[in-house]
């Protein structure tokens, strides 16, 4: 089996858009990978155009270490985001190849079937008003829809740090969220990388007695100090990782003690082939695991298969039950959350065990969208189409 053509569709949405890729063997085979590139979709196609001719084309699908290596070592520059998701989605593929050529679930490659139920959390939900009432009726929502954890970002457009006001109005969003789900219900408290390590400490203090399952990316990546800082505030567990890239670039983070929860995203850390690497590295630190997922059907999948089988897996992000819901209908058999328990089943078709429907993708052209976190409003998710700033 040898790969033979590399091709990409993208769907837009009015906050994401989501890109797709097929990769085709000689012997009549499609491998399907996904990822949400933030901001830099053009970018992403033209590194998976040139990455795909160079290293992929001509090549096996099982050889997703050499792939690595190559993407990794010939190219000689920094692996950073896009380099690191051309890579994931390749892999993802690659695997779905491997997957249908043995019969078997991706899970099956990856060690096995750890857990049959893969408990989620949800995401996208908190699309009202900055308004505690409000806000804490959507919540309502999301636990009767099966949901026993769901995440929310309370500070709006802050940026470095909070007024006395808006801090207030932060603390007063998670405790009517709180109030209204009861105790047993895990709130996650997003912080998108937004302030300065003194005003996350700060905010960190005052949310603790709001028992967040965790604190997450309270200071930009690039600030271990800061993060340090947040780490003295509060014993509340610390969750980050979306936007570390490769995994020696977490060295730092659980050597220091300074990460909980290890939330890398398989589709920014080269696929599978990368996040099972640092699942190794998390066991030997005794951490957990809870993958970014801000995609679609197809990554939402890859996900699942590597939640089956992960040892350390704390929970999984899930956005399509409440953002762009119509999602699921890009493919077939895509992955759902049982509103019994808040699980996704473990999956048992061969390879990813979906296909992608260019019809119903054809129906969602790209909305060359630019999210923007920083823009009032941003958690609408739903008039960001063509926005430029």
């Amino acid at each position: 089996m040898k790969i033979t053509d590399v091709r990409s569709t993208v769907v837009g949405t009015p906050w994401r858009e989501l890109t797709f890729v097929e990769v085709h063997t000689d012997d009549g085979r499609t491998g399907l990978g996904e990822a949400r590139m933030l901001n830099k979709t053009d970018t992403l196609l033209a590194c998976i155009a040139e990455l795909s001719q160079r290293h992929l084309i001509g090549s096996d699908p099982f050889d997703v270490e050499r792939l690595a290596w190559k993407v990794s070592w010939e190219e000689y520059g920094r692996v950073g985001e896009v380099t690191a998701t051309t890579l994931a989605v390749l892999d993802m593929a690659c695997h779905d190849l491997m997957g249908q050529a043995l019969g078997v679930p991706i899970h099956r490659l990856l060690g096995g079937t750890m857990r049959e139920r893969i408990p989620a959390y949800a995401n996208g939900w908190y699309q009202g008003s900055r308004d505690p009432e409000q806000i804490a009726e959507l919540a309502a929502a999301v636990v009767k829809r099966g949901y026993r954890g769901l995440k929310i970002d309370p500070f709006g457009a802050a940026t470095a740090e909070l007024s006395a006001a808006e801090l207030r109005r932060a603390i007063d969003i998670v405790g009517a969220v709180r109030d209204t789900v009861g105790p047993d219900v895990s709130i996650m408290v997003e912080m998108h990388g937004r302030f300065t390590g003194a005003a996350a400490a700060r905010i960190a203090r005052e949310l603790t007695p709001l028992s967040p399952e965790w604190l997450e990316e309270p200071v930009p990546p690039h600030d271990v100090d800061g993060l340090r800082l947040v780490r003295a505030a509060t014993a509340v567990p610390i969750a980050t990782g979306e936007r570390v890239h490769t995994v020696p670039e977490f060295r730092e983070l659980i050597s220091g003690g300074l990460v909980d929860v290890i939330q890398a995203d398989l589709t920014h850390i080269g696929g599978f082939t990368g996040l099972r690497k640092l699942a190794g590295w998390a066991e030997a630190y005794n951490l957990q695991l809870a993958p970014h997922n801000v995609c679609g059907p197809v990554g939402t999948a890859a996900n699942v298969h590597f939640a089956t089988s992960a040892p350390g897996l704390k929970v999984l992000e899930h956005f399509n039950d409440f953002a762009d819901s119509w999602v699921s209908g890009l493919t077939t058999d895509s992955p759902t959350v049982d509103a019994v328990d808040g699980a996704f089943a473990a999956p048992t078709a061969p390879g990813l065990g979906l296909r992608l429907d260019h019809d119903a993708c054809a129906e969602h052209p790209r909305t060359h969208v630019h999210f923007n976190l920083v823009r009032e409003g941003w958690e609408r998710r739903d008039s960001l189409a063509g926005a430029h700033s």
